[in-house]
Formats: C-alpha cells, sequence, structure tokens
C-alpha cells in the first residue's frame, strides 16, 4: 500500500499545473437552440447518406422534437414520443450533469457520443421490467453485453421527485453518479453500434424519448482537456506500479543514453537522434503505464521484451508511438498507426491526441497476449501468436517471453513521462 501510495503521490506532482475547464450551460433554458431532433441512428449511415437525402431525415426528425419537446418552466418535457432531442455538438472525453423527473412505466436513458445509452427507467415491480434489470436500478450502461451494464446501487427517487445525474467519460471508460452514489465505477461503454469496434472518440448527447414523459432541467456540461483526463487515468488501479523513471535523470536505464535527455521531467530523445533506450531491469509479463508527447510528424515506439540487441520491431515488439495524422504519414500500412503492434496486429485508429498534447497509454502484456489503452480506448487487444506478419515477414521477437522495455527513437523529439511498470 505504501508503495502503491507513493506512485500515485508521484504520478500527481509530476502532471503538470492546470486550471479545470469550467462548467457551461448545456441547454438555455428557453428553447431548442443548440439541439436538433435525431431518431435512434448508426451515425455511419447517417454520415453515408446523399446530402439530400440527410438533410431530409434531420428536418423531419427537427419538426419531431418541435412536436413532441417543450419548453415550460425552465424545463425540458418530452411526452415520451419523437425523436430524440440530440446535441448539435459533438463531446469527447468531459463531465455532464442534469436533473431528471419521470413517471410510472417510462424508460428512458441518455446517449453518449450518439451511442446508447445511461439507462433510466422505472425501478418499480409495478413497472413490469425487473425481467430485464430494472429492479437494479437506473444509471446503469444497459446496452453493453461483455462489461458490466447494471449499476453498483439502486439510487432512483419516488416519481415525483427530481434526480440529480453526474456522469464523466475519459475514452471509452464511464462513470456515474446517481443521487451522489457511484453507481458505474470506470467501466468501459460497449460501442453499439459495431461491437468489434471502440466507443467513438467523439459524438453528441442524446435525450431519449420512449413511452412516458420525462423532463430535463439544470443542464450543464465540462470538458475535460488531455491533463485532466490523464489525471483521472492515472490515478485509477494505480495499486502495483513502480516507477522506472525517476523524473530526473536516466538511471537505471541503458542503450542510446547519448540520444535521449531528460527535460522538465521527461524523457526526451534528442532531435536528429535515434536509438533504443531500455530499462536495465527485465520483465516477463507485465503492464507499463506513461505519458507521451508527440511533435509534429513525431514517430517513436514502445519496445517490448526487447533483448537490448536488434531491431525491437522485429526481434522484440514494437508499439507505436506516432503522429500518425501527419500528411506526411498519409500512406501508413494498418499496422504503422498509433498503438500498432508494428508488422503484427493494427490498432483502431482515432485516439492519439493532438501533436503537443499529451498522451495517457498503457500496454499489458500477459503471455502471447497484447493490450494497448490509449487515452482510456482499448485499441489493441489480441494474441499476437495467431497473427500473421505483415508482408510475409518473419517475426521472431513476439515469441519471446521475457525482455526490457524501452524506446525505440526514430530522430524525433517524442518526450516520455510519468514511466511506471506493474508485474503481472
Amino acid at each position: 500500500m505504501r508503495r502503491a501510495l507513493l506512485v500515485c503521490l508521484f504520478l500527481a506532482a509530476a502532471l503538470p499545473a492546470q486550471q479545470p475547464s469550467s462548467w457551461q450551460p448545456l441547454w438555455n433554458g428557453k428553447d431548442l437552440s443548440g439541439w436538433r431532433g435525431l431518431r435512434h441512428i448508426d451515425p455511419r449511415q447517417l454520415e453515408a447518406m446523399p446530402a439530400a437525402e440527410r438533410d431530409k431525415l434531420l428536418a423531419e426528425d427537427m419538426a419531431s422534437a418541435r412536436k413532441h419537446w417543450s419548453v415550460v418552466d425552465g424545463e425540458l418535457r418530452n411526452d415520451g414520443e419523437g425523436a430524440f432531442l440530440t446535441t448539435d455538438r459533438d463531446y469527447a472525453d468531459m463531465e455532464l450533469e442534469l436533473e431528471y423527473r419521470t413517471v410510472a412505466l417510462a424508460d428512458s436513458g441518455i446517449y453518449l457520443r450518439g451511442t446508447p445509452q445511461v439507462q433510466i427507467w422505472d425501478t418499480t415491480k409495478e413497472g413490469g421490467k425487473w425481467n430485464l434489470g430494472a429492479d437494479k436500478g437506473s444509471g446503469g450502461l444497459w446496452n453493453n453485453k461483455v462489461h458490466e451494464r447494471m449499476p453498483l446501487v439502486l439510487a432512483d427517487k419516488p416519481f415525483g421527485e427530481w434526480n440529480h445525474l453526474r456522469i464523466r467519460q475519459v475514452g471509452e471508460l464511464t462513470w456515474v453518479w446517481l443521487n451522489q452514489q457511484l453507481v458505474v465505477d470506470g467501466v468501459v461503454m460497449e460501442n453499439f453500434w459495431d461491437r468489434a469496434k471502440p466507443l467513438y472518440r467523439s459524438g453528441p448527447i442524446q435525450l431519449q424519448t420512449h413511452g412516458g414523459e420525462i423532463r430535463f432541467r439544470n443542464l450543464r456540461l465540462r470538458e475535460l482537456a488531455a491533463d485532466e483526463a490523464n489525471a483521472v487515468l492515472a490515478a485509477r488501479d494505480a495499486a502495483g506500479f513502480e516507477r522506472v523513471f525517476d523524473g530526473k535523470s536516466l538511471a537505471g536505464w541503458q542503450g542510446a543514453v547519448d540520444d535521449y535527455e531528460v527535460v522538465d521531467g521527461a524523457i526526451r530523445c534528442k532531435a536528429g537522434r535515434g536509438g533504443n533506450l531500455f530499462t536495465k531491469e527485465s520483465y516477463r509479463d507485465f503492464t507499463a503505464r506513461l505519458r507521451f508527447r508527440l511533435p509534429p510528424g513525431g514517430n517513436n515506439g514502445l519496445a517490448i521484451r526487447f533483448s537490448g540487441q536488434g531491431n525491437p520491431a522485429f526481434d522484440a515488439m514494437e508499439v507505436q508511438v506516432l503522429d500518425d495524422q501527419h500528411p506526411k504519414y498519409a500512406t501508413l500500412k494498418d499496422w504503422q498507426y498509433c498503438g500498432s503492434v508494428y508488422s503484427l496486429v493494427a490498432a483502431h485508429r482515432g485516439y492519439v491526441r493532438p501533436a503537443g498534447q499529451w498522451n495517457h497509454e498503457e500496454v499489458t502484456v500477459q503471455g502471447s497476449r497484447v493490450k494497448v489503452v490509449l487515452n482510456g480506448t482499448t485499441i489493441v487487444d489480441t494474441d499476437v501468436a495467431k497473427a500473421t506478419p505483415a508482408e510475409g515477414k518473419e517475426h521472431p521477437g513476439r515469441s519471446r517471453t521475457e525482455g526490457h522495455f524501452g524506446f525505440a527513437g526514430h530522430n524525433d523529439p517524442v518526450e516520455f513521462c510519468d514511466v511506471s511498470i506493474r508485474r503481472l
């Protein structure tokens, strides 16, 4: 416990000072400005529509919203029918607060990033949905199939009273507090529309309509900047991690020590230099946790179970660290995008932050299974023993069972900090 506490304190101290983002009203309390009507629809289907067809659908849904939603005494009221009220803007990492009040037999929810949903429903036996889990309470991620879908506790207030809902999302991880009680604790919200892929990076918030009157008020939202989101992730499940970088020197590291430097608490590859910097310690099964920051077009990699000799991309495994949105990388192979296991496994794309922002990453290696979580979203989770190496090349490194952890520099000043490892 003492070691875990020290790690947590180090992580907190290493994070740069920041001003928390401020709460902003999500609704003006007067009309439907900033919101539109939108039915339950796969965002990919909407995006793929011809413009004229999409405009027609959106016009129909806006007319439906105006018919079934009203503003009365500072409340958004829905009669239980019609299109969902949907923010004009998309949101990524954020905290949302609102109050709602509903009636017997109603069944509603909050879509996040256009994805169902944080559940709101009649939790009484008379509501007739105990067979679906209504007896467990509101606030759960009801559409999950793999991860937990039910709330931790029943926290609903009786009909006629206002319920307070607070939601936090960082990556695909979701926290929900209902009436000040934690009911969802950092659970993955699954992509309802494509369960083979993680939750979308961003999307609109939707207020669901579903068969009974529901009212909302006091809606507000706070977008989380990268540093705030990283702090949430760093504090999560921190027990057992040991620092492998002291924030001041390269003590405990070997290899290309002359090609790296320590600047403002971070290990940085020197511009125009490269080489492999790796720990003196050797690891079998482990989770590595760190932050990295890319310059525009920056390229580096995480060396996994490296012997200290040869090319980590093939003689060990290399997890890509790359500003893959830079124009110079327009022709990347699937297995070259950020987070991919080079030449073996393609990562889900679109989850690395813009150049200049810190990213939070965890890589877990257990046997031949590799899991990469970038900014709170799982972008790789696979058995590399079953992967087919790209372009017919041999890949002996994936068979290694132990080795050093490190960085594979490619001449760019990529930075790493808060580097810690938990042996499994």
